[in-house]
Order: structure tokens, then C-alpha cells, then sequence
């Protein structure tokens, strides 16, 4: 980096900080059965692992508020969100071939959650503010357009995006995808905790 071009900046230029720490990772995921998603990933009082997506001011911190103060609850970020296919290991093949995993990131939303944990996904929320908490079974399609519009995908090449609309077809294959029209209070977080597929 050339030390005249930030002579006059305030303070020190790290040259992997955001946010080109984050586009190495998006390229890094186009390689691999992954996905970073703008949500939040909470792990329940009971250990279910829910991923709440959503664009910006959806809900996401205030999510991840009203679960920590409300409940034991484990947030993995309450803005980035990777989501990852892992092939099951040898001691495990009588289990599922793969199964999907959040991953929390570095990169936290107003809230300030951010975990290096993982969990297993189980279902998926899209966020939307509304009246009355209520939950809408997402088709396939749907669920696919909706986890695409909310990812970071390096849109200069045609391979990246049909790599992650592929791998966004078999979470929404395997994982249960629900738009959440929620009011930001402790019944939001009721609702899904009260929840049955």
C-alpha cells in the first residue's frame, strides 16, 4: 500500500479490514457449498436454531434483542450470517448424506452480536414488519428468490450467481423457509418459540 496516499488519513490502513476482509470471504464461499446471508442466527433457550433474514431495517438487531433479553439465547450475528452444506463424516453415515450449518461472522449489525459458533439449521425466517406475528409457509421458488435478494454473491460472474442460486435451491429443498410478518415485541418471539412445522 503506498504510505503517501494515506499520509493525511486519521489513523493507521490495515489492508484486509472491511471491506475487503468480506469480499475475500464472499469470493472464498463461490468455492465451496456456501452462502453469506444478511440475517440473524439464534440459538434458542431449547437448542432450535432458527436463521431470521432480512434487508436492512427489517428487524434483525431488534430481534436479536428481544431473544437475548427475553430468553437464554445464543446469537451467532445479528446482521451476517454464513450458511454452509456439510457432507456428514464417515462415523456418521447412517445420518443425512449433508446437512446445513450457520456460522456467525465478524460483521454485527447495530446490536453488536457476533459469535464464532456454528449450529445446525433448522428453519428459516424472512423478516418483515407487520401486525399480528404471523408465519406463511414460503414455496420452494418463493424461498429461493427471497434467501437470494438478502446474499452476498460476487455478481461479475455468471458461474458465482448459478453456483449460489444451486446451492440456495437445496436449503430450500431441506430447510423449512417461512415469511414472518412480526410486531417487535416479546409475542414475536413467543410465536416462534410456540411454533410447529
Amino acid at each position: 500500500m503506498s504510505e503517501e496516499a494515506f499520509a493525511g488519513f486519521p489513523r493507521a490502513v490495515e489492508p484486509l479490514e472491511y471491506p475487503l476482509d468480506e469480499l475475500l470471504i464472499m469470493h472464498r464461499l463461490t468455492q465451496e457449498k456456501a452462502i453469506e446471508l444478511h440475517g440473524v442466527g439464534i440459538v434458542g433457550p431449547e437448542g432450535a436454531s432458527n436463521l431470521f433474514v432480512g434487508h436492512s431495517g427489517a428487524g434483525k438487531s431488534t430481534t436479536a434483542r428481544l431473544w437475548t433479553t427475553l430468553h437464554e439465547a445464543e446469537i451467532l450475528s445479528d446482521d451476517r450470517i454464513i450458511i454452509r452444506e456439510d457432507k456428514a463424516r464417515e462415523d456418521e453415515a447412517r445420518e443425512a448424506a449433508s446437512r446445513i450449518f450457520m456460522y456467525g461472522t465478524p460483521w454485527h449489525g447495530e446490536a453488536a452480536f457476533a459469535l464464532p459458533g456454528r449450529a445446525p439449521l433448522q428453519r428459516i425466517f424472512v423478516l418483515e414488519h407487520g401486525r399480528g406475528n404471523v408465519l406463511t409457509r414460503l414455496s420452494q421458488s418463493q424461498a429461493v428468490a427471497e434467501l437470494f435478494a438478502r446474499s452476498f454473491v460476487p455478481f461479475h460472474r455468471h458461474e458465482y450467481v448459478d453456483s449460489a442460486l444451486a446451492f440456495l435451491q437445496r436449503v430450500a429443498g431441506s430447510i423449512p423457509c417461512y415469511r414472518y410478518s412480526f410486531e417487535p415485541d416479546e409475542r414475536a418471539v413467543e410465536k416462534v418459540l410456540n411454533f410447529r412445522d
